[in-house]
């Protein structure tokens, strides 16, 4: 039916299992002939209305820009939900946000933690396999050393 992001597709980060999670940003147009995923999380200020035109299963969690999720506990549940669904080869999962650097690398961090990444490694983890700035402000930075 479906297959798992391929090797060297665009914003792919392979955590250390092996499951692949894409990260992006919502400001660049998804080009029409990319693979698009099978479920996504936006991290989002406020829910867009172009989420409903989405034709894929998708998640919006409340993380203004800049900032932290505003529910931390609805955070790392929305959050392990997609990292067990990427351990799934039939799924292709997505985070994104406006930028796809700072609140998506820090999504995608606290992914690596949950797949065994230690949380003071976790951002340079990210920063070297998926944006080499993501993860942007201290406190995201604070906020991924204290996830774990």
């Amino acid at each position: 039916m479906t297959a798992s992001w391929g090797e060297g597709m665009p914003g792919v980060l392979r955590l250390p299992s092996g499951r692949p999670v894409r990260g992006r940003g919502l400001r660049n147009a998804l080009d029409p002939a990319v693979v698009h995923p099978t479920y996504g999380v936006y991290l989002l200020g406020k829910e867009p209305s172009t989420l409903a035109e989405l034709p894929w299963e998708k998640r919006w969690l409340r993380w203004p820009d800049f900032r932290l999720p505003t529910d931390r506990a609805q955070a790392r549940t929305v959050l392990t939900d997609l990292w067990e669904r990427a351990a799934d080869p039939a799924q292709r999962v997505e985070v994104a946000c406006g930028g796809g650097r700072g609140r998506t690398g820090t999504a995608l961090a606290c992914l690596a933690i949950l797949d065994g990444v230690p949380p003071e490694e976790a951002v340079q983890f990210v920063r070297r396999n998926y944006d080499r700035h993501a993860v942007e402000t201290p406190w995201q930075r604070r906020y991924v050393r204290t996830f774990g």
